[in-house]
Order: C-alpha cells, then structure tokens, then sequence
C-alpha cells in the first residue's frame, strides 16, 4: 500500500478525534483547513478550534479561511496566465488553503491524493471538490440518506430513533448526497445525550476513515449510491428550539433535553429567572390533571414536573450563571415549591 497524501478540514472534537486516527495511520497529512478562531467563555477571548489546537501540536500547516467561496472565481478558468492572476488576488488563507489542495499554486501543481472533510462547516464550491486525484471523503454522523444536515445526533435523538451510524461519503455539490463508502451502525441508547452518542460515533468514524483510507490507496474502496427513499434532513438547531414547551409530552420533553445537551442545553424559567435542565426520566405517560409545568414534587431524585401527557422527572438543572447541580440543590437556591408553575416566557405563578 502506497501511503495517501491527506488534506484535511474540520473543527470540532468530532474531527479532532478523526484527524488523531489518521495521523496514527500510514498516510501523512499535507494540511489543515479549520474555521477561524471564535469567542469564548466569559471574557469571550478568541479560542482556537480543537482541530487547530492538534494541528499546531503536530506541526501542520494551518488554515483559516473566513469562506472558500471565492475559489469559485477558479472554475472553468483554462488559461493558466489568467489562473494564476485569481489565484494571487485571494486572501492569504484561502490560498493557503488551495495551495494545501494542489501542492502549491498553478506553475507547482502536484493535488492531494484526497481531501478528508468532518464537520468543517463551510461549503466546498466544486473546484474544492474536484482538486484532490481521489475527490472529498466526508465522515458524517447519521446513516444517510436519513439525517442529512447540521445537526445529524441530535436530531437523530429528538425524534426517537433507536440507532444511527456513521458513513463515509464521497463528497457532491448537493448537501449530504453523494454515494457511501463505508458506514457502521450504533444504537441509540435510552439515557444518550448528544455528548454520549457524540463520542461514540466520533470514535467509530474515526476508525471507519482510516479504513476507508487503507481501502482507497489499494483501490478498492467501493461507492454506493443512496436510496431515494428515507430523506430527512437534519437542520442546524436554533436556540429558540430548547426553549421548553410543558403543553408537550414526557417522552418527547426528554428527548429534547438529551438531544440538547450539553448545547444549547433545554430551559425554562421561574421567577424570571432562565433554568438548564438536564438528565430527564419519564416517570408516567398518562395523562395527568395539573397545569403543564406545574412542579409536583421536589426531592433527592430530582423535580417532577407535569407535561401535556405525562409526568417528566429532572436529576439535574442550571440556574443562569451557576454550575449543573442535583435539581433538589438548584430548586432549593431558587426556593422553588411544589405548585408552582415552569413557564417558557419568564413568567412565574403560584398555583392557588
């Protein structure tokens, strides 16, 4: 096996663990694209992607670029004078970043054998894609065509799935279309969060892309197209999401709890205030008579809340500007009562 020369794009831990299994493997990689640095924490000082933390660890080069949509400018360009006239008008780390795909800039051209891309999160134009000899391997987290998107784990949680996967996908303009490689199937277990099944699935494409890699430099990594059948799509989630509904059920109050945790983490509020609730059980499913969000009891286990249909125990919650603690712990710094009511517009009552 002749060992693959690797670009690579991603920022989160989900790639950061990826790019650590290739960097474990036989081939070798040329380059890093990553997002920009972005505020963070309290002081809200800029945080390098734990992609570009690795990176820098191990030595590669590195790129930021803002959008790669300027190498748009590239396509259908057939004049090598005129080529190379775009190319140095680019911003320094969009050039970085095409000369990382083709081994330099037009007069050195030499591409990547293949271009590696998880949750990156900014387009490829199709000059991107067509640059590597071996095109894009996407590591995508859902077994596709199911889950296609921004937000494939928790969306996969949300709506009750019992399993998902992981896939390796050979990169189109179409979001999330292109035909599969390899894949692995993971269940969905009853207490997963997004944290738990994100793991799992970043460790199983971790070890899906290397084979994958091993595969494709011996040429024998086959492509099969999606079913046309199952599409669903996974879309970016939207803070105002984890704002809780108590009118809903149990069953599905606790999915979005797991599904948004630990980010953007499911809310509500009492006296005003906004409280983060996590690790949520369903206690019943039958219909109960109180006003939804009326909290029923208050004790070591957690706070049991009613919902539309059903009642929703919580093990843990967050006060705004606090730390997760036991929900009897919070309740107890909030002085909250059974009989008072969970709202979702700050506004706070006691049941007469």
């Amino acid at each position: 096996m002749k060992p693959l020369r690797v670009a690579f794009a991603g920022t989160p831990e989900f790639a950061r663990v990826a790019l650590a299994a290739i960097a474990q493997s036989p081939h070798s990689i040329c380059g890093v694209l990553t997002q920009p640095d972005r505020p963070s924490g309290r002081g809200l000082k800029l945080q390098p992607s734990p992609v570009k933390q690795f990176a820098l660890a191990n030595g590669w080069p590195v790129f930021q670029p803002v959008s790669l949509k300027p190498l748009m400018d590239l396509h259908g360009i057939a004049d090598d004078a005129e080529r190379v006239r775009v190319e140095q008008a680019l911003d320094e780390d969009v050039k970085g970043a095409w000369a990382c795909l083709n081994g330099g800039l037009s007069e050195h051209k030499k591409p990547v054998d293949v271009f590696v891309v998880a949750a990156y999160g900014l387009m490829l134009p199709k000059v991107v894609l067509d640059a590597p000899i071996h095109g894009c391997l996407n590591i995508h987290g859902s077994l596709l065509p199911r889950w296609r998107g921004a937000a494939p784990i928790q969306r996969a949680i949300e709506a009750g799935d019992t399993k998902t996967g992981v896939g390796i996908m050979h990169m189109e303009t179409g979001l999330d279309t292109g035909p599969i490689g390899l894949e692995a199937e993971l269940p969905i277990l009853e207490n997963d969060t997004t944290a738990t099944l994100h793991d799992r699935l970043a460790n199983a494409g971790a070890q899906l892309i290397v084979e994958a890699l091993n595969l494709l430099a011996v040429n024998e990594l086959r492509f099969v197209s999606q079913n046309a059948d199952g599409i669903l799509y996974a879309h970016k989630i939207q803070k105002s999401e984890a704002n809780l509904d108590w009118s809903e059920s149990a069953s599905l109050l606790s999915r979005r709890m797991r599904a948004f945790d630990p980010s953007p983490g499911a809310y509500t509020c009492v006296d005003a205030q906004v409280v983060k609730c996590f690790a949520p059980s369903v206690l019943s499913e039958s219909d109960v008579f109180e006003e939804p969000g009326t909290v029923l009891s208050i004790g070591t286990d957690g706070v049991a809340v009613a919902c539309g249909q059903g009642i929703l125990n919580i093990a843990v919650m967050q006060r705004s500007g606090g730390k997760r603690l036991p929900a009897f712990q919070t309740a107890k710094v909030l002085g909250l009562q059974v009989g008072q009511v969970f709202s979702c517009d700050g506004e706070q009552r006691q049941k007469a």
